[in-house]
């Protein structure tokens, strides 16, 4: 797992093709994931409504938190020029589905801790789950010879968007103040400065730091969450997380920002 800021190069033996197709010949098989995706998605929602007591609009909610992963996929797939969308893209597309549930359960996350514990414990091992996950996408695609850059952003992507909606959770159910929001926005602000500013857009090489940071922001965040940690020990996780993952950008953006052009 990585947290990288910008797209790395491939992982040692993983074959990753040097150039761009002209177009995505995956693309039936993405689509049909994303359409399967869709549909279970729906399921868990529908259940979460019918037996977990949540309101209806967790079932739209999911869908349209579903979203910024579809648009990925089909904005970014001329980056994958396989036959085959690949077990991988499909796990990750998984984890973003999950991701997606999960955060459609924001809205009444503060009902679901005062009133629900079990449903609070799923939820926080849905997201452990999917943490587990994401160590199996990579280890698919390098064995699969499906490695891409599309694959390695893709993933990293999915990464970012289930430690925001971790993030919001944590806020509001009390477990954090607003400062947590700052880890999982951090990303995108750096990808809003590396819009003007080209020095921070050149690869860096593959890091186990990174790799270790992104693995206990989330593990830090879902223990976090967990019903039986309250303030301030929640809130203590939360810093950890903040501090370490501030750490970790700053050696990065140094770098590039010292890196002769």
């Amino acid at each position: 797992m990585r947290f990288d800021p910008i797209p790395l190069p491939a992982r040692a033996g993983a074959r990753i093709p040097q150039t761009v197709a002209a177009h995505a010949p995956s693309l039936p098989g993405a689509c049909t994931t994303l359409a399967g995706t869709a549909l279970l998605l729906t399921v868990a929602a529908s259940l979460l409504v019918s037996h977990g007591g949540l309101g209806w609009h967790v079932l739209p909610l999911s869908l349209v938190l579903f979203l910024p992963t579809a648009a990925f996929v089909v904005w970014r797939l001329d980056d994958h020029p396989h036959e085959r969308f690949g077990p991988a893209n499909i796990i990750t597309t998984a984890r973003g589905g999950m991701a997606a549930v999960i955060g459609a359960c924001a809205w009444e996350y503060g009902r679901i801790a005062a009133t629900d514990s079990a449903l609070q414990w799923l939820l926080v091992a849905s997201a452990l789950f999917a943490l587990a996950l994401d160590g199996v996408d990579g280890f698919l695609a390098r064995r699969s010879g499906l490695a891409s850059r599309f694959g390695e952003r893709f993933d990293m992507e999915v990464d970012a968007f289930l430690i925001l909606i971790l993030c919001v959770l944590a806020l509001i159910c009390g477990k954090a103040g607003v400062h947590v929001l700052a880890i999982g926005l951090m990303r995108y602000a750096f990808l809003a400065w590396a819009a003007i500013d080209a020095r921070l857009t050149r690869p860096l090489a593959p890091s186990m730091r990174r790799k270790t940071v992104c693995v206990l922001q989330i593990a830090l965040l879902c223990v976090a969450l967990l019903p039986p940690v309250s303030s301030p020990w929640s809130d203590g996780l939360v810093l950890l997380a903040l501090g370490l993952l501030t750490w970790s950008f700053a050696v990065d953006i140094r770098s590039l920002l010292r890196r002769p052009a």
